[in-house]
């Protein structure tokens, strides 16, 4: 489940079950990731906070494009999967999500290019990386975007990834290709040798 001991949902009191309580509401179960947010759940509602933020003048096809290629990067199979289903569900094929960014027209291809960029290395940005955005009709606010979602996955799937957060289960109910093509680092439990 993770390399720290978390309450169950039977034990959970307080903050951590109002946490446990509102995740299972919106998702219909407690995600592991809450479950690692349960020693801290004030930074768990900061960083819904600021995602929220992101997502709330962002394109949200674009949002989980540079959400995933910056997970890719990352190497986060949980953050992989949860951003890939969610594009297999609302905008695309699982066999497409799978092989992204092959399919995408040269815009979505080039934000995920740069996500994936700002999420391996940031240092490495450059002008030129910018310039090639704005030629290709991106606006500054649009490119703020995809750093701000590339960024924001860092810091999410560090959390996840150190903490040892598996992803759910429900994930196992993915295509196996698309699971496949998703599992970018740490293999899920079930598919652990």
């Amino acid at each position: 489940m993770a390399y720290i001991d978390t309450p169950s949902e039977e034990q959970a009191t307080g903050a951590v079950a109002d946490l446990y309580d509102r995740e299972r509401e919106r998702v219909g179960y407690v995600p592991n990731f809450a479950r690692v947010f349960a020693h801290r759940p004030d930074v768990y509602w900061a960083w819904r906070g600021l995602n929220g933020s992101i997502t709330a003048t962002a394109d949200f096809r674009r949002y989980e494009l540079a959400t995933l290629a910056a997970a890719r990067a990352l190497r986060s199979t949980y953050c992989a999967l949860a951003h890939g289903s969610v594009l297999a569900k609302q905008f695309y094929d699982p066999a497409t999500v799978a092989a992204l960014p092959d399919g995408l027209d040269e815009v979505d291809a080039a934000i995920m290019a740069f996500a994936e960029k700002v999420a391996g290395n940031a240092a490495s940005v450059t002008r030129d990386d910018i310039e090639r955005l704005r030629t290709l009709g991106l606006a500054d606010e649009e490119i703020v975007d995809v750093v701000l979602a590339a960024a924001a996955r860092g810091f999410f799937s560090t959390v996840l990834d150190a903490l040892g957060a598996e992803p759910d289960a429900v994930y196992g109910e993915l295509d196996s290709q698309l699971r496949e093509a998703l599992t970018v680092g740490r293999p899920p439990a079930a598919a652990a040798p």
